[in-house]
């Protein structure tokens, strides 16, 4: 894990590489419980029987669920310490390249690449690779923001 010593040390390594997580398996019961969530149940997530005879071979994971993992995953990998708050502030392009399949690892890999000043401190941009052990292709690559308030 690399840890920051505030914003203005986050923000001199823009362009670099933050490192990766840990593996997270990607459980049936993860999936089905995202599912209850976002209320979508198709049947490729949620059906295993139908979902072996399908295009994947078995269920695969919803690829919101899949972006969400994001922040469970990025903590692994750095903190930013002295710091009032973070705000999430969205996404500028997802995309999701391969399919994870239920009981597949995966993990994310994190690489800084904006930094802008704002009213409130500093806007970030990292670019997360979410991949698939013995995987090529990724399942999802993102582009995410996030506002970080230093202490006053």
């Amino acid at each position: 894990m690399r840890v920051f010593n505030g914003v203005d040390e986050f923000a001199a390594a823009v362009g670099t590489d933050l490192g990766d997580s840990d593996w997270h398996e990607v459980t049936q019961g993860q999936v089905d419980l995202f599912a209850d969530a976002t209320g979508d149940h198709q049947w490729i997530h949620v059906d295993p029987e139908r979902a072996k005879s399908g295009p994947f071979g078995g269920t695969i994971a919803h690829g919101y669920l899949t972006l969400s993992l994001i922040p469970v995953l990025g903590k692994q990998i750095y903190r930013v310490d002295n710091l009032a708050m973070g705000i999430n502030y969205g996404t500028n392009k997802v995309r999701f390249p391969e399919p994870v399949p239920v009981g597949s690892k995966i993990r994310a890999v994190a690489k800084l690449t904006d930094a802008e000043e704002v009213k409130q401190g500093k806007r970030f941009v990292v670019e997360y690779t979410i991949e698939v052990q013995g995987r090529d292709k990724p399942a999802c690559i993102a582009e995410t923001v996030v506002v970080l308030v230093p202490n006053a």
